[in-house]
């Protein structure tokens, strides 16, 4: 340590107005001083094993680059990898969504159809009871037209009848429906 203090004070006491005069290898040429600073230098890099920790150091940088790059890389295989995984799923949902809505039409043609023909139905059901509720209601008025018009028919009789009929006539009407009801029953 002695031998580099020595050195290093020499090129610091070493002034300008001394430089690079006289012979090479004299302290008092500064190209001379220089030098010998520059392998002092060398030497306490190489003492100290400088270099060795400096390529230790840019070793384990470079080790760890190509753990980084490694690491990403592996990272990338496995994103690639779930992409395509995602992907495919995805494509196995669109389709199971595709014979989805395919079924649903489907069913629903299915069920405006089934509907369609259950309306007909219905339709065809209400006509022939409009039908039925038309024949009856055509059967009653002509009922109640046969009615009146035997109702009519007694009154005008009983009225023409009684206008024509003399006691004698009637008790020989009576006569002959007695005699009549009493043939029929015996």
């Amino acid at each position: 340590m002695k031998k580099l203090i020595l050195p290093v004070i020499t090129a610091l006491a070493a002034t300008p107005a001394a430089a690079a005069s006289g012979p090479f290898f004299s302290l008092g040429n500064t190209d001379f001083v220089v030098l010998l600073g520059f392998i002092v230098f060398i030497g306490v890099l190489i003492y100290f094993k400088v270099p060795g920790l400096l390529m230790g150091l840019l070793d384990k940088r470079a080790e760890g680059i190509q753990d980084e790059l490694d690491e990403a890389r592996k990272l990338r295989e496995e994103a690639q990898s779930l992409l395509a995984s995602y992907e495919r799923k995805q494509r196995e949902v669109q389709g199971q969504a595709d014979r989805i809505v395919a079924h649903a039409k489907q069913e629903a043609e299915l069920a405006a159809e089934q509907a369609k023909a259950d309306i007909q139905a219905s339709i065809a059901r209400r006509l022939q009871a409009a039908e039925g509720q038309i024949a009856s209601a055509e059967a009653a008025a002509v009922k109640e037209v046969r009615d009146r018009a035997a109702a009519v028919a007694v009154a005008a009789a009983r009225n023409v009848v009684a206008e024509q009929m003399t006691a004698d006539s009637a008790g020989k009407l009576i006569d002959d429906a007695i005699a009549d009801v009493s043939a029929k029953l015996h």
